[in-house]
Formats: structure tokens, sequence, C-alpha cells
């Protein structure tokens, strides 16, 4: 039998990237759950936080972004290693508070009781705004400047007339794009459901006003939506 060595796990994460637990074990030419579980307590991995953490992969931090997030595909990481710990990380550390629905657009995954656990903590904050919560740090000073910063953007977002003098905020812009990218036949009317639950809130003001400065009104489910110089 070969020697099993946690180099093994390290070698296999670096060649393939992601992998399952039963291919860890394979590697070690068969191990026991246990065995296995002795060598990964000594590679730096992290598993994933959707599909039960089935999914593991190295814990370099080249490979999170500057959120602190990597995806293989739809298989999504995080430094933390726990979801709960991210969820409060992004939290506090966002300029202008997240929302629940902005939060589960981050991570891809539903956040709702993770939120609620660390508000009934302490960990994190609420406060509603414009009828939606936002989760804000635990800390006051903290948590006054997030709020100011989310009131300027819900300021810039609404502000304006419905006319073709509409002042947009970018966030709206990227938002309705992306939307569209996802889902190229859309009316004005589905983006705005799509949207529903971000705050400050996207009106059906907004979203006409961002077809018609790109055109968007002929964008059909057989055409590719590209703006690469607005939403990168």
């Amino acid at each position: 039998m070969a020697i099993r060595t946690p180099d093994i796990i390290v070698q296999l994460l670096r060649a393939k990237k992601v992998v399952k637990f039963e291919e860890i074990q394979e590697a070690l030419c068969f191990a026991s759950r246990t065995t296995t579980f002795r060598y990964l307590k000594q590679v730096e991995y992290v598993r994933s936080y959707n599909y039960n953490g089935c999914y593991y992969t190295s814990r370099d931090a080249a490979i999170f972004d500057s959120l602190g997030l990597y995806s293989y595909g739809d298989i999504c990481f995080s430094r933390d290693r726990k979801l709960d710990k991210t969820v409060s990380r992004l939290v506090c550390e966002s300029e202008a508070g997240l929302t629940q629905r902005e939060l589960q657009d981050l991570l891809k995954v539903r956040v709702q009781v993770l939120l609620l656990n660390a508000v009934r903590h302490k960990i994190i904050y609420r406060e509603m705004v414009k009828g939606f919560y936002i989760y804000l740090h635990n800390d006051y000073a903290v948590r006054k400047s997030q709020l100011k910063v989310r009131h300027s953007r819900i300021t810039v977002g609404v502000s304006g007339d419905t006319d073709d003098s509409l002042q947009i905020d970018s966030h709206v812009i990227i938002k309705v794009l992306l939307v569209l990218i996802r889902a190229p036949g859309l009316s004005p009317v589905g983006v705005v459901r799509a949207l529903r639950g971000y705050v400050p809130p996207v009106t059906m003001e907004q979203v006409v006003s961002v077809f018609d400065r790109y055109s968007l009104e002929d964008i059909g489910e057989k055409r590719a939506l590209r703006f690469p110089e607005i939403i990168s």
C-alpha cells in the first residue's frame, strides 16, 4: 500500500480544484472516513457552503474574491468556512448594510434564518428602511455610517422626474442589465418583479428609463445582451 500523507490531498486539490470526500478517500488508498478526516485536519481546506458541504477545495487566499467568496460553477465556498460567519462578516463589512435579497444574490443561497439568528444573538442589527429590513453592523458608530450611505443611495435612486431627465444611479442600471442578461426576454414589468426586495426599490420609471437609454425593447430570447463597459 502506498504511503499516506497530507500532501496527497494537497496535490489532489491543486489538480482538480474541487473534489468530493469520496475522491479524497480514494486518493488515500480508500481510507476510512475517520482516517481521511485525520489527514484533512493537516490540510488548509474549505467545504462548500451549499450542496450540504460535500465539496472540498484548497483554502488558498488567492482563489477568493474581494468578498472572500469563491465559486466553481455553482459550487460556492467562503474563506470563513461557515455560512453563518460569512453572512455576519459581509453585513459588517458592507458600506451601506445589506438586505436579505442582496445577501442572497451574493451568496446564491437562502439566508433568512441565518440573519434572524444573528440578530437574535446581537451579532448584527437590523433596521426598517423604506419598507425593507437593512442588516447592519452591531456597533452604533459603524451602523450610523452604513445608514447614512444607504439613505444617500435611496436619495440618488429616486431623484429626478419621470421623464427623460430621470436620474438613475449606476447601481440600478447594473441591476437591470444583469436581470436581462439572465432572462433576455423580460419586459419592464418582469424586470421590476425580479428586482423586488432591493433597497432603495427599483421603480417602473427607472426600469423604463434604462430600457429607453439602451434600446432594450427589442432584446429577445435569441439575442445576446452584452454591456461589458457598464457592468465590468
